[in-house]
């Protein structure tokens, strides 16, 4: 430790607020994790964090050492995840020591230590993958923008605050999907905030995905803007839960007095599934902003000159192929 650190110590080495640790280098081979207060070791959680490995993302393990022996009070998944992209348990991690712990302290530091943390929002970490310039976010943000929405943890008129559906939409259909779905959308329900819940934007985007350009857009808003919103939900429960009762309570909607209604049997047969990815559905997502933004200028333009926005979309949808 630097002498700034060791006078601050020296200084507060009374007060209980600064915690009496020390920081080493530890070979993984020298640390257990055997205690019964232990959480059973996840492999898949080691697997999952071991294939996208990040080391600024590796945190000190905490250690209590008692009668020669480091035992890990929290960190057991940290330490074999390096060890697995390592190769070797003699690899050393950062340790943050404390010498003055009994079994009993041990266990109840480990119960109570995420008590009072208060966990990540998809919000929170929305906005820092901004602050960090991450592609996919400023693609996401920039395709809901569009619309004159905002990305939001309040909700109001105007803002989304199904952040996990946008991210799960757009990585698993594409932003063509994505901005296909916020621009019907606006146009039918003027952006009640009823309309950009969860459930109603992966309902209409697992429509459309599903069907493509069967499902014509000034139809759908033709007949869907009839629709009150709570008569469309109440009705999506009623079939069943999620958003694939929203999306068959769209399609019973969309069908009526069509004298060629669309087949159910296609959205049951399509499958908006965990590890799904765009390029399944055809849609391949912008490399740059800039090429969306040339793209989608053409809605900014239709709104001056008041142009209808499904014609816009349509012209869209062309640039971005």
């Amino acid at each position: 430790m630097d002498a700034r650190t060791n006078k601050l110590i020296k200084q507060y080495a009374n007060e209980y607020y600064v915690p009496k640790v020390k920081y080493e280098l530890i070979p993984i081979k020298e640390l257990i994790c055997d205690q019964k207060y232990q959480r059973d070791l996840s492999k898949k959680q080691v697997t999952r964090t071991s294939d996208n490995f990040d080391p600024f993302q590796i945190n000190p393990v905490k250690v209590s050492r008692r009668e020669g022996s480091n035992y890990v009070i929290n960190g057991q998944h940290t330490i074999e995840i390096v060890a697995k992209i390592s190769g070797s348990r003699d690899t050393p991690v950062w340790c943050m020591i404390y010498d003055e712990m009994d079994y009993t302290t041990e266990a109840n530091v480990f119960a109570e230590q995420m008590k009072f943390v208060r966990a990540l929002t998809p919000h929170d970490i929305f906005v820092a993958k901004i602050e960090a310039d991450d592609h996919d976010s400023l693609m996401i943000r920039a395709i809901v923008e569009e619309y004159d929405l905002t990305v939001s943890n309040e909700a109001k008129p105007g803002n989304v605050c199904a952040i996990k559906a946008l991210e799960d939409i757009y990585d698993r259909l594409g932003s063509e999907v994505l901005n296909r779905t916020l621009r019907i959308c606006v146009s039918t329900w003027e952006g009640d905030p009823r309309s950009l819940t969860s459930n109603m934007l992966k309902g209409l985007a697992i429509l459309l995905a599903a069907y493509d350009d069967r499902i014509k857009d000034s139809i759908f808003v033709e007949k869907l803007s009839e629709i009150s919103l709570k008569e469309l939900i109440r009705q999506a429960k009623d079939r069943r839960t999620g958003p694939m009762g929203i999306a068959e309570s769209m399609l019973i909607y969309y069908n009526k007095k069509n004298r060629s209604p669309i087949s159910m049997e296609t959205l049951y047969k399509f499958k908006f599934r965990k590890g799904m990815n765009r390029n399944e559905v055809g849609n391949d997502t912008p490399k740059h902003l800039d090429e969306y933004r040339m793209a989608s200028s053409v809605l900014n333009r239709s709104r001056e000159d008041d142009t209808d926005l499904v014609e816009a979309g349509n012209i869209y949808d062309e640039i971005m192929r």
